[in-house]
């Protein structure tokens, strides 16, 4: 989320004011805030540690017109290697509580779903949250996209969404009042929510869930990691932002980068895994502007190859220099296990 205008004197003053200046850091990375760990520095961060306070500053900088970024888990986003020119929001809201007679898990939008929000649930005997094991996400960002993933091995027969267990939540609109609301306000759709047309922000969530056979539960995480681990570069050795294209609905954009023999491209420090050709990994040293240069390439090469044009379902925050210009390099990839 960004709109506003850059800091001026005067309304960095009165954000120091309002947020005291020693919350208030300057010049912080922010690669090691997202899980592609790429990005430059933000001229100014906060961290939002509970609804309140991630209402009172998002408030305060509406006030004062200043531009500004929420940042949850960071997945699905390419900051610029110029990094972020205004205030960077990074919401650590996590507290939570759960009613084990009623169902309930009550959880503020910056908890981590996994694995804290499903750990808790789970070892509370609920059921509903097991299914997105793996994900990196916020509660938050699991609204905003509408989290999903395959039903329950063995049969694998549809997709789950993270709206059928959202019984409500407490927003801050974007007129800025806070509201209670129920699932039907989000318009939930695939990798959709109301949240990607209004600027109203996610204070905290309550989900309904059911109490289910605990040995069942865990049989399902397992499943599900181990799906994702045999698709998905582990995050804590091959950093990535996930799926780089929007999905072509019957085709598939990983199936149209594979066709085109491009798994296992690099450019600079970025590389297509060859876990999934939809991917794009750091290798350890990659920069914006060598993703930038990779989803340019595989855009031009997969029109040209196949009259398809993949289209980003990244978001790119912050400021950017121009693409790398080296060519691509294709080398051998050792074969996943």
């Amino acid at each position: 989320m960004t709109n506003h205008a850059p800091l001026t004197n005067n309304a960095l003053k009165a954000l120091e004011v309002g947020l005291g200046s020693a919350r208030l850091r300057r010049n912080v990375r922010l690669g090691p805030y997202t899980t592609f760990q790429i990005g430059g520095p933000a001229d100014y961060f906060y961290e939002a540690c509970s609804g309140d306070d991630l209402a009172e500053v998002i408030s305060l900088a509406r006030k004062l017109d200043i531009r500004y970024f929420l940042l949850g888990r960071g997945a699905n986003i390419l900051i610029g290697d110029k990094g972020f020119r205004g205030l960077v929001i990074r919401n650590a809201a996590r507290h939570m509580s759960v009613n084990a007679e009623t169902g309930r898990l009550w959880v503020e939008s910056g908890a981590i779903m996994y694995p804290d929000v499903i750990h808790t649930a789970v070892n509370c005997g609920l059921s509903g949250l097991e299914h997105y094991v793996g994900i990196p996400s916020t509660v938050g960002g699991a609204l905003w996209q509408n989290l999903h993933f395959l039903s329950p091995p063995p049969d694998r027969e549809r997709t789950m969404f993270i709206e059928e267990v959202v019984e409500g939540a407490e927003i801050l609109t974007e007129d800025g009042n806070r509201r209670n609301v129920g699932v039907e306000y989000f318009a939930f759709g695939y990798d959709y929510s109301i949240l990607h047309d209004r600027e109203d922000v996610v204070l905290s969530t309550t989900f309904a869930l059911t109490p289910a056979d605990a040995g069942r539960m865990e049989e399902v995480m397992r499943a599900n990691l181990e799906w994702r681990r045999q698709r998905h570069p582990p995050l804590d050795t091959e950093p990535s932002a996930g799926s780089i294209f929007k999905k072509i609905e019957g085709v598939g954009a990983g199936r149209l980068i594979d066709g085109c023999g491009l798994k296992g491209m690099r450019i600079g420090g970025a590389q297509i895994t060859r876990r999934h050709a939809n991917i794009m990994i750091n290798r350890g040293d990659a920069k914006a502007s060598d993703v930038m240069a990779m989803i340019a390439y595989v855009q031009d090469v997969v029109e040209r190859e196949t009259g398809y044009r993949l289209e980003p379902e990244i978001s790119f925050v912050g400021e950017f220099y121009p693409p790398t210009t080296t060519d691509p390099v294709f080398e051998p990839v050792e074969r996943v296990a």
